[in-house]
């Protein structure tokens, strides 16, 4: 299983492809908001002749409002990944949503059960003090879960106070559960550029998504934006445009300012797992060279 990771708008999708078409494999998506068919634009799924390229799975195959969650991703990626190494020696896994990639490589977190009323009374309090409060809660109680987590996702920040009040543990102690073993091997590759040449990707990117119409594919979705499929950068800032809370401009600027923190919390987050072994997007062979060397040490 080779995991192809990294911050956003990095060059996952391209590194992947080529590695997975030059192995004669296929690719499982790790990318939480590329499940669901619709959103593709925002989500910088893959496009028609990227897909036809390399059979992908995990893109495009859940309705917006379905119900899903990253212990279904796990099960259902284990028994995929089950029936395709009966026929190829290795699976590509290309994302940046590194619950995901836990998952499939070593296991979800086994987390207390959730406590309504205690679930109720945090929600009722964010709804009362704001978003500022919630984020001073965690930081407060599990300042390491604090220093990873999307800080504009309350459902997040939610469930980690609520584990945090319920056991009087931290959230990352919880989550810092024994590895599950799996049949196969693991190789973990994680792709990154320089912070000045990253940040000058992500605003091209945002630009080139706005002249391929992402504000229309935004309006469309604006019906379904309580939906958590939804609730992810570059809908959310169109959303608050079309409130008439800020202007298209500032909207296209928050994008890229959120892209780019969103960029540094997933470097941060794989930096933390010492397996990860960094390249530039641009090295394709060396990595290709580093993953036939562990192809070979396994025969």
């Amino acid at each position: 299983m080779i995991i192809i990771a990294g911050p956003t708008a990095v060059g996952k999708t391209a590194t992947a492809i080529e590695i997975a078409r030059r192995l004669d494999t296929v690719i499982f998506s790790a990318d939480s908001r590329q499940l669901y068919k619709g959103p593709v634009i925002g989500t910088a799924a893959p496009d028609e002749e990227e897909l036809k390229a390399v059979r992908h799975y995990f893109v495009a195959e859940l309705e917006i409002d379905e119900y899903y969650n990253v212990a279904m991703y796990e099960q259902q990626a284990l028994k995929r990944a089950s029936e395709i190494f009966k026929e190829k020696h290795s699976i590509v896994v290309a994302g940046g949503s590194g619950l995901y990639i836990n998952a499939l490589c070593h296991g979800i977190d086994e987390l207390p059960d959730a406590d309504e009323r205690l679930r109720n009374d945090i929600k009722k309090s964010y709804e009362r003090e704001g978003l500022e409060w919630l984020q001073k809660e965690v930081q407060r109680l599990d300042p390491e879960y604090f220093s990873i987590v999307d800080k504009k996702n309350p459902k997040r920040l939610m469930r980690a106070l609520e584990v945090c009040l319920a056991t009087g543990k931290t959230y990352t102690e919880l989550r810092k559960s024994t590895r599950k073993k799996r049949d196969f091997e693991i190789l973990k590759i994680a792709l990154n550029l320089h912070r000045e040449k990253l940040f000058e990707r992500i605003n091209r990117r945002v630009d080139k998504m706005m002249e391929a119409g992402l504000e229309a594919e935004a309006r469309r979705f604006y019906p379904y934006r309580h939906l958590n499929a939804l609730n992810t950068v570059g809908y959310k800032e169109l959303f608050e445009y079309f409130d008439g809370k800020t202007s298209l401009e500032r909207a296209v600027e928050n994008i890229k300012t959120n892209t780019r923190r969103y960029a540094k919390r997933q470097i941060t987050w794989f930096k933390k797992d010492p397996e990860f072994q960094w390249f530039s997007p641009f090295d394709t062979e060396k990595i290709l060279e580093t993953i036939n060397k562990k192809i070979e040490s396994l025969q």
